[in-house]
């Protein structure tokens, strides 16, 4: 679990320091009208930066439980800098559908870990869909969540009140499944059985 550890390291002292310096949470936030300009680094340092500590704290705390299932299984096939690499380009992926969608919008801007945790969390799910999610303390199969956090997703992502980027979510999550079935095909039908044969764990 060295690189969950690493990343969640990084990520907190970035935040911290972001916290006391509005104007470096500036540069490295996603806003489209910088990365028109070239600020590129901005798809991915947005997801070292968050709004406040409790934003950052939900991450970390699912980055820590779901990265450490998962960072091992990654190891067998890409090694723990594919993991890391994984990481970072789902922090990217999963914020591009925003940032297109906002390209000319002046007062747009997005940050958190959120897209690239989601991808984490669902390959987890992938792997272990029977397995126990708390949700504020309350056990969930992992496969409900995913269904409702899914669906909430969508609909909530639609009526765009509550100013999260529920876009990086989704496609954070669409891309943490769709990297770990190319990396191992034979996870989706593991997948299918699973659902057919609830027997939990990991």
């Amino acid at each position: 679990m060295l690189i969950t550890i690493l990343l969640i390291a990084v990520t907190c002292a970035v935040s911290f320091t972001c916290f006391q310096n509005p104007a470096l949470l500036d540069r490295l936030l996603l806003w489209p009208p910088a990365i028109n300009r070239g600020e590129y680094h901005r798809l991915l340092t947005n997801a070292f930066v968050h709004a406040d500590g409790q934003h950052l704290l939900f991450n970390m705390i699912t980055l820590f439980f779901f990265g450490r299932a998962i960072e091992g299984f990654f190891e067998l096939y890409i090694g723990v800098v594919g993991f890391l690499a994984f990481y970072l380009a789902a922090a990217v992926v999963s914020v591009l559908p925003s940032y297109l969608s906002h390209r000319q919008d002046q007062g747009y801007r997005s940050l958190g870990a959120s897209g690239a945790v989601s991808a984490v969390l669902f390959v987890y799910i992938l792997l272990a869909p029977w397995s126990t999610i708390y949700v504020f303390f309350f056990p969930i199969p992992a496969i409900v969540y995913a269904g409702l956090f899914t669906a909430y997703g969508m609909y909530a992502g639609r009526m765009g009140h509550d100013h999260i980027n529920h876009s990086a979510h989704l496609w954070g999550a669409g891309f943490g499944i769709a990297f770990a079935l190319a990396m191992e095909p034979r996870l989706g039908p593991l997948f299918i059985n699973h659902l057919m044969s609830p027997r939990g764990g990991f």
